[in-house]
Order: C-alpha cells, then sequence, then structure tokens
C-alpha cells in the first residue's frame, strides 16, 4: 500500500513550530513589540521576574530585538537563560 504523504504546507508549518513562530513574529520591528508585550507574562514564567522583564525589554526595542533574535535563531539558545527546572518538574528560582 502506498503511504499517505503529507502536503508541502502541512509539513513546512509542523518543520517551523511555535518557538520559531514567536521568535520570528519579535523580529518585525513594531509588531514585535506589541508580540513582546504580549509574551511577558510567558518570559517571567520561564525566566524568573528580572531576567523576564529584562528580556522582554530587549525584545520590545525594535532594533535591537531585531538583532537579538536573529542572533539567537542563529545560536540556537537564548542569551537569557530560562529558569532550571529541578527534579520533581517544577522551575527552580
Amino acid at each position: 500500500m502506498a503511504k499517505k504523504q503529507r502536503s508541502i504546507k502541512r509539513t513546512v508549518a509542523h518543520a517551523v513550530g511555535w518557538q520559531a513562530a514567536k521568535r520570528v513574529a519579535k523580529m518585525v520591528p513594531f509588531g514585535g513589540t506589541a508580540v513582546a508585550i504580549v509574551l511577558v507574562g510567558s518570559d517571567i514564567k520561564n525566566k524568573g521576574l528580572l531576567k523576564g522583564v529584562v528580556n522582554s525589554g530587549l525584545d520590545a526595542i525594535p532594533v535591537v530585538g531585531l538583532v537579538k533574535n536573529g542572533i539567537e535563531i542563529v545560536r540556537g539558545k537564548d542569551f537569557i537563560a530560562d529558569k532550571e527546572v529541578s527534579k520533581n518538574g517544577s522551575k527552580a528560582a
């Protein structure tokens, strides 16, 4: 039997993923500022209060956010790391 193949559109959408979509959305000059403001709560949850606010602040500045997120995409990791995950699954402060 022949395997059912995915469409190119679906394959590309699957490959991009949510993380890449957020970073790309943050890179759009003034739209990126709005995305960074919406995602500030997520950054605070993942990075802690101070690091989350600093990260979101950098993302909200149009040119700085563009450069920062572009470098993060190339490097494959954040400049400001997320909180450590403890053995029981919760994030440590």
